[in-house]
C-alpha cells in the first residue's frame, strides 16, 4: 500500500498523488472519523450530523474499495452502484444545498464499465498522469515545437 506523507497538513509535504489520496481515504480517513464521531452519544444535533457524514463517508469509501478491487464480478458491480447510489442520495438529504457535477454522474455509469471492462486496474488511467507528469517537468521555456541544442 502506498503511504501518505508523514507530515501530512502541512505545506511542505506537497501535493498527495491519487494513489496516496487513495490510501488516505481508504485506511487513514475512516479510521479516524470511526473513532472520532462513530464511537459516543449521538444524543445531540451535532453527533447525529457528524454520524450522518460519516455514514456518507463510509459509503463512498466502499464504493472506492469495491471499483478499485483486482477482480470484478456482477456482484461486486452491483454493491458498487449501490454504495455510490447510496452515497449520492445522502449526499443530497445531509447537504441539500450542494451542487452536484459531472463527476458524480459520472460515478453512476461506472457500473457499466465494471461490467463491460472488468477490475479497474486493466484500464485505469494513473500510468498516463505519470507520464503527463513527467512530461510537464521538461523544461520547454514556453517555447512549443523548439528544441534546443
Amino acid at each position: 500500500m502506498t503511504s501518505v506523507p508523514s507530515n501530512l497538513g502541512e505545506a511542505s509535504h506537497g501535493k498527495l498523488k491519487a494513489d496516496q489520496w487513495r490510501a488516505l481515504g481508504t485506511t487513514h480517513l475512516p479510521l479516524a472519523l470511526i473513532r472520532l464521531w462513530g464511537l459516543g452519544n449521538t444524543e445531540s444535533p451535532r453527533s447525529r450530523r457528524c454520524r450522518e457524514i460519516l455514514n456518507l463517508t463510509v459509503s463512498l469509501l466502499s464504493a472506492v474499495t469495491v471499483a478499485s478491487s483486482r477482480s470484478m464480478s456482477h456482484g461486486l458491480a452491483n454493491s458498487y452502484l449501490q454504495h455510490i447510489q447510496a452515497y449520492l442520495g445522502g449526499l443530497k438529504k445531509v447537504f441539500p444545498e450542494y451542487g452536484f457535477h459531472p463527476n458524480h454522474h459520472m460515478a453512476l455509469h461506472l457500473h457499466q464499465y465494471l461490467l463491460l471492462f472488468g477490475p479497474v486496474h486493466g484500464w485505469w488511467t494513473f500510468p498516463f498522469e505519470r507520464m503527463i507528469g513527467m512530461l510537464q517537468r521538461i523544461p520547454t521555456n514556453g517555447k512549443i515545437g523548439i528544441f534546443e541544442r
